[in-house]
């Protein structure tokens, strides 16, 4: 069992040295969370030989986890403090939540598929999570729960960012989404600065799966 937890640390290690670092990410806070946050906990057993590969894993339910370095670099970007009330959009495995829930005071996380709720509920238990809430519900198009949020994060990518999360995001609230559509996406960093003004960076191009949502006739902006 020693050499399998060694097997393990040394996985995490150079997914952290090989992966992350070189995508700049180097906020220790966020290095530090990467070690103590056990990925492998969050990824379906039969899969735990890949969690720290450099690809996006399947979690059931056609969903994916992504790959470590966005995760990696959402955090870093989101700059979250001890005080910040966060917003997770699409909790798939648990993982994000987890994270997110290790810097930040608490995190209400949505998923809408109940099986893969469930389980992340189950699996953030197991880890000991207790300052996250997992909803099962359509956050597609914003979530109003305890808004405004310090931090909103949408985990799988939207065509156009709909304007109620914008609404939902506290002056000086920081909000990560992946806008567009394949092969051509941005993760985007959304900062409100004012009741009326918003400064918008993007950040990276990228492919990541679309946000799981009933269909709509369209997107209402």
């Amino acid at each position: 069992m020693a050499g399998v937890n060694m097997d393990m640390e040394r996985a995490r290690f150079n997914m952290i040295e090989q992966q992350i670092r070189p995508w700049q990410v180097l906020d220790p806070a966020v290095l530090d969370m990467l070690g103590e946050v056990k990925r492998e906990d969050f990824v379906p057993e039969a899969l735990q030989a890949l969690a720290f590969a450099d690809v996006e894993l399947p979690i059931g339910n056609g969903q994916t986890m992504l790959q470590p370095k966005i995760e990696a670099r959402v955090l870093q970007e989101l700059a979250i403090r001890n005080t910040d009330i966060a917003l997770e959009v699409g909790t798939g495995s648990g993982y994000m939540a987890a994270l997110l829930a290790s810097q930040a005071e608490y995190v209400f996380s949505v998923e809408i598929d109940p099986v893969l709720a469930e389980n992340a509920r189950r699996r953030l238990q197991q880890a000991g999570v207790v300052n996250v809430t997992v909803e099962t519900g359509d956050a597609s198009r914003g979530w109003s729960g305890p808004s405004p949020y310090d931090v909103i994060l949408i985990s799988g990518s939207l065509p156009e960012l709909p304007q109620a999360f914008l609404q939902q995001l506290k002056v000086g609230g920081r909000l990560v989404a992946f806008i567009g559509r394949a092969p051509v996406m941005e993760a985007r960093l959304i900062v409100r600065t004012s009741e009326q003004a918003y400064k918008t960076r993007n950040l990276f191009e990228t492919v990541v799966p679309p946000l799981t949502a009933p269909q709509h006739s369209g997107f209402v902006f």
